[in-house]
């Protein structure tokens, strides 16, 4: 995974931040180079273990619209939305990621949970990650890998502030500070999207 480039130029790799109120959000449309990306993306598409989860609402049970896997440390188990998923050894690729990704944070993450929109039809409900796992203030690092979704923010209590942004093939956002406590975000059904996308959520649980 090295023969070529596997950023973006600096210029491209700029780190936009978001104006939100109460919270800390920061996007690079191109933290990757689009070559670089692509390979990344076919290889985790065929790769991963992904399962297929069912959830519960209102006391009926639907499949959960996208595929999902975790990969982390040992132990470090991740609940959410009444399920309870137990992480696989990071692989080569994705420890590859998390350094990556390390550098330019400084922090050090424990965990990725993996989401796969086989297309539009597939989707992400309000919400936020904001487990007990994740502790206080968690910080949440998000990759785009594949078709572009738009990202939809939502604030808890003032109604008026919402946001939404495309997340582009390569991207990275990063959600920090009391961003979880006062925000909710969603990635809703699209009928324009015909094309999978990948999406990996680097965390840190305590």
């Amino acid at each position: 995974m090295s023969d070529f480039n596997l950023f973006s130029s600096k210029e491209d790799r700029r780190a936009i931040p978001l104006s939100l109120k109460d919270a800390t959000v920061v996007y690079y449309p191109n933290f990757f180079s689009s070559k670089y990306a692509s390979e990344v993306f076919q290889k985790l598409l065929k790769e991963t273990s992904w399962q297929e989860d069912t959830i519960k609402i209102y006391g009926k049970v639907y499949k959960q619209p996208r595929l999902t896997a975790l990969y982390g440390e040992e132990g470090k188990s991740y609940s959410y939305s009444g399920i309870t998923m137990f992480p696989l050894p990071f692989t080569p690729l994705l420890h590859e990621l998390k350094t990556l990704i390390e550098k330019e944070t400084d922090l050090k993450f424990t965990t990725v949970l993996l989401n796969l929109y086989r297309d539009g039809n597939d989707s992400m409900g309000w919400h936020s990650d904001d487990e007990k796992e994740l502790g206080k203030n968690p910080v949440i690092v998000s990759l785009s890998l594949g078709a572009k979704r738009y990202f939809h923010l939502k604030h808890k209590k003032n109604k008026e502030l919402k946001f939404k942004i495309p997340l582009e093939h390569g991207s990275m956002l990063l959600m920090k500070g009391t961003t979880q406590h006062h925000w909710l975000h969603q990635l809703p059904k699209s009928k324009k999207v015909t094309e999978p996308r990948i999406n990996l959520t680097f965390r840190i649980i305590k």
